[in-house]
């Protein structure tokens, strides 16, 4: 997985700042959470659930949940960043948001150091719930809220939060969008030289 690196299209980002943004991120430059696998891979890869969590329950209905989730996250930050509300999205993610996300507990390790488990294998609406609360703790958070950020990338439509200094940050990655940019830039400069 990366980790703000250019990406191939099977690859999953998480560097949006925020959970519930990485998950948008998924659906660019194509759809990336395409099988079970993929989606386990972004549970775990998102820290939604302690390394080594199982994963086997993840199944269609499971990607189909949270396609949906991500729909709905995607209508209210896109309505946020618009100022036009989405109040339908809102009620969805607020009801997602009901049920308790997974019960984490500190145990010991065979090194005698304490390591997050969950209690209990996690089931899809606790992840599910997870997400939903903190795009809730997101949108309802002035500060962070203030943050959002659409990439200024050509044809990028993710969503980032900003805590760069001066809040000055332009894409939703320097080492994708921002590369990309710069190698535009740097074309166009040659192309002006040779004319």
């Amino acid at each position: 997985m990366a980790s703000g690196t250019a990406t191939a299209p099977y690859e999953l980002r998480f560097d949006s700042g925020r959970i519930c943004l990485d998950l948008l991120a998924t659906t660019h430059p194509g759809e990336r959470l395409d099988s079970a696998e993929r989606l386990r891979a972004w549970i775990a890869g998102a820290g939604l659930v302690p390394a080594g969590t199982p994963l086997a329950g993840v199944d269609a209905g499971w990607l189909s949940a949270f396609r949906e989730l991500r729909w709905n996250i995607g209508q209210l930050v896109g309505g946020e960043l618009a100022g036009q509300p989405a109040d339908e999205a809102l009620a969805w993610v607020n009801a997602v948001a009901r049920q308790a996300p997974p019960v984490p507990c500190a145990v010991r390790a065979e090194d005698g150091g304490l390591v997050r488990r969950l209690r209990a294998r996690p089931d899809c609406g606790e992840l599910l719930a997870a997400v939903a609360r903190e795009a809730i703790e997101l949108l309802t958070d002035p500060r962070a809220r203030a943050g959002l950020r659409q990439c200024e990338g050509d044809n990028c439509p993710l969503v980032y939060l900003d805590t760069s200094r001066g809040r000055r940050r332009r894409w939703c990655s320097s080492e994708v969008c921002g590369n990309r940019e710069r190698v535009a830039r740097h074309r166009r400069r040659a192309a002006l030289t040779r004319a």
